[in-house]
């Protein structure tokens, strides 16, 4: 008999994590090894119980889903990541996909949607929600609509776009600066005013491309 697919479950919100284990329980060739509530604790709970598939939702607390993807990688190698979020943002996704998720999935998935990712991660392969996919591909292959810009951009706004890049929403950022999320809100737009960029997407992905997402 194979042995069934051990999984860590990792989401803050305590009704979408009981919702997902509530599942998978029903399905004998699925196991639910661990269960955590933030960040840093997917990864203490990774490195004891060395799941096959970690379901990592981006928004948590101490670490978030990008944070934790490079230590959840660290604390057990073997483990594949697939993220289930309620954020479809493209620049997430693809610096998700970049920190080493193998795919990324939304909380609005069927279930069989959800178990199939699960599977398809668990034997190395790539699954990306499609709706996602496209979105990212049209992006990436729109690189026209990137256009530069000689005006240069202050440190300030430099730090903003290297931290968008990474995933961060303006309230994260703000805090990361210590600045109002207003005075990141005025950063972002002037940003997108200097490099002729229509999003924050763009924007992310402008970063990407330059190396800045990986500058500390």
């Amino acid at each position: 008999m194979t042995k069934p697919i051990r999984i860590l479950v990792a989401d803050d919100e305590s009704v979408v994590r009981d919702g997902v284990v509530a599942i998978l329980s029903f399905q004998k060739d699925l196991k639910v090894v661990g269960e955590a509530e933030d960040g840093q604790k997917a990864v203490e709970v990774a490195r004891q119980t060395k799941p096959d598939v970690i379901l990592l939702d981006m928004r948590m607390p101490r670490l978030n889903g990008l944070e934790a993807i490079p230590k959840l990688k660290e604390a057990s190698p073997k483990s594949r990541i697939l993220v289930l979020t309620s954020f479809a943002e493209s620049d997430m996704v693809y610096q998700s996909i970049k920190a080493g998720a193998l795919g990324y999935l939304l909380k609005d998935a069927r279930r069989d949607q959800l178990l199939q990712a699960i599977h398809d991660v668990a034997n190395g392969q790539a699954s990306i929600q499609p709706t996602i996919a496209m979105k990212v591909i049209h992006e990436i292959d729109h690189p026209a609509e990137l256009m530069y810009t000689a005006d240069p951009l202050t440190p300030r706004e430099h730090e903003t776009l290297r931290l968008i890049a990474r995933g961060l929403s303006n309230q994260e950022i703000a805090a990361s600066m210590v600045v109002h999320e207003r005075t990141v809100a005025k950063y972002v737009s002037s940003i997108l005013e200097k490099l002729h960029l229509a999003n924050r997407t763009q924007a992310a992905l402008y970063a990407i491309r330059e190396g800045l997402a990986d500058k500390k």
